[in-house]
């Protein structure tokens, strides 16, 4: 194989326009407990946005390339690795040097199986999507069957990945979009039922259609400087909690509403996983990939050269429906 690759390098932070193809980079080496993907498809994720503006917590030393999950092929594997070997179909969730590239490293503890029935594109939507939802329902939700849960904007990678989790297991899901193409997809994905967030009196009607008009048992919140105050007045007494999964600023929120019903917020972000809580992950998606009710669902699909404009898709298009996702 050759010893250079084409990359998306982004040498400054800032807007999309820093993203640039190169031709020349160095295929990245590994270590005792690594492997090479080849890959093949790579997912478009909000917080890549974050990390090229500088406007993140933890920031990688430029020149950078982005991205941190995708789908390929196993090309090399280190000499600790064992349950891998060169030619397997493997999507990440987590990886060592970015997947906006034709090569990337992870470490073998986020390396996953991709079943025969799930192509590069479909397995490149199940890293950070599906991991984060699992997350935000399951450890930090504590969500249980026969629970109402709101997954505030539905329509996205994450939320997308939520409808599906929620319903397998057991949950009534009220699901948001901001377009008709949006609901109907939410309303595809097995969500009961499904509200325009840009319409006004929407969450009155969310309230009027939990359960005894109580509220909602638990929100997944994908906007929460705009939407966390209406969360809590949305909410169920004593038993109510929004996870914040998304967020672009700040927001005032009256700290009564928590009070008068006992009910609480939680902040959730994948990389706090452990690598138990990794398998796990994985051990009920590859049953639900296996068994068909664990599906991704891809969105627009764009070149490697297009990344400048899938980033500012993910971003500033409103109405973004699905997984968005490079192909290399």
């Amino acid at each position: 194989m050759a010893n250079i690759m084409r990359a998306i390098l982004v040498k400054e932070f800032g807007d999309a326009s820093v993203l640039k193809l190169v031709g020349n980079v160095p295929v990245p080496n590994i270590q005792s407990r690594e492997v090479l993907i080849r890959v093949h498809a790579a997912g478009i994720n909000p917080v890549d946005t974050y990390i090229r503006s500088g406007a993140y917590p933890r920031l990688p030393n430029l020149p950078y390339v982005p991205g941190g999950d995708a789908a390929g092929v196993i090309e090399r594997v280190g000499d600790e690795v064992s349950k891998f070997k060169i030619g397997d179909r493997v999507f990440t969730a987590k990886t060592v040097t970015g997947t906006y590239a034709e090569y990337c490293v992870a470490h073998s503890d986020f390396v996953f199986s991709l079943p025969a029935n799930i192509s590069y594109e479909e397995g490149s939507a199940l890293g950070v999507p599906y991991f984060t939802a699992y997350r935000a329902l399951v450890i930090k939700g504590h969500a249980k069957p026969n629970e109402t849960v709101l997954i505030h904007g539905a329509s996205g990678g994450v939320g997308i990945a939520a409808v599906q989790l929620a319903k397998s297991l057991g949950l009534r899901v009220i699901g948001t979009a901001s377009t008709e193409q949006g609901l109907q997809a939410v309303l595809n994905q097995g969500a009961d039922l499904v509200f325009n967030h840009k319409q006004e009196g929407y969450l009155q009607d969310i309230a009027k259609a939990s359960i005894n008009g109580e509220g909602v048992d638990l929100i997944i919140e994908m906007l929460a400087n705009v939407n966390l105050n209406n969360d809590l007045q949305l909410l169920k007494a004593k038993v109510g909690r929004v996870v914040v999964v998304g967020n672009r600023g700040t927001i005032d929120i009256n700290p009564r509403l928590l009070m008068a019903k006992e009910t609480t917020i939680h902040g959730v972000t994948l990389y706090s996983s452990s690598e138990d809580e990794f398998q796990m992950v994985n051990a009920f998606l590859q049953n639900g990939l296996k068994h068909g009710y664990i599906k991704p669902f891809l969105g627009k699909i764009y070149p490697l050269e297009e990344a400048s404009q899938a980033q500012t898709d993910v971003i500033h298009n409103s109405g973004t429906c699905g997984r968005l996702t490079l192909t290399i």
